[in-house]
């Protein structure tokens, strides 16, 4: 699985746990949401980590604990 697809199940994941919708999402993390459905549709190769930052504040959690989720554990570079 591509570190994309695993960045878009986590935030799917994350969402469903919370009950939150991906507009809630959008709005909480003020990241607008055709990027937010970007990255979920995985269309997105490369969010950059202020927008990952966003997103984790509208979850509130950090980025620490998004990361720290077995999906992550080997997780490999990839040229783009």
């Amino acid at each position: 699985m591509e570190a994309k697809d695993k960045l878009a199940n986590r935030i799917r994941n994350l969402c469903k746990q919370n009950s939150i919708s991906y507009y809630a999402l959008s709005y909480k993390s003020t990241v607008p949401m055709t990027t937010l459905m970007h990255i979920i549709n995985c269309s997105t190769k490369n969010p950059g980590i202020f927008t990952i930052f966003k997103i984790c504040n509208g979850l509130d959690i950090t980025i620490k604990e998004f990361f720290d989720s077995d999906e992550f554990i080997d997780i490999e570079y990839e040229e783009y």
